[in-house]
C-alpha cells in the first residue's frame, strides 16, 4: 500500500517504513504527526481524493531536524565587471512513516 501526500509545497509517494526528508515544520523529535493524504493506492487500485482522501491518514514520527547540503549560486555579466557568488543551506525534518490508514 502506499500514499502521496502533500507537504512544504511538494507532493512526495510513501510506503509504510520510509524514511524521508521533507521541507522544516515546527514539531519536535520523537513527536508522531499526521499528514493530509492525496491519493491511495494498493495493487491495481487507486483512490484520489479532491484534494483530499476522506477518512485517509498518514502517521509518521519525526526523527531529525537538519540542513541540507550548500548550494552555490553565481552570477555573472560577461565584459561587465559583475560577479554575485552566494550560497544556500535548506533547512529541512526527517521523518519516518509508521502506518497508513484509509
Amino acid at each position: 500500500m502506499y500514499a502521496v501526500i502533500k507537504t512544504g509545497g511538494k507532493q512526495y509517494r510513501v510506503a509504510s517504513g520510509e524514511k524521508l526528508k521533507i521541507e522544516q515544520i515546527p514539531a519536535d523529535i520523537g513527536q508522531e504527526i499526521t499528514l493530509d493524504v492525496l491519493s491511495v493506492g494498493e495493487g491495481d487500485q487507486l483512490k484520489v481524493g479532491t484534494p483530499f482522501v476522506t477518512g485517509a491518514a498518514v502517521t509518521a514520527t519525526v526523527l531529525a531536524h537538519g540542513r541540507h547540503d550548500k548550494v552555490k549560486i553565481f552570477k555573472m555579466r560577461r565584459r561587465k565587471h559583475y560577479q554575485k557568488r552566494q550560497g544556500h543551506r535548506q533547512n529541512y525534518t526527517e521523518i519516518q512513516i509508521s502506518d497508513i490508514t484509509i
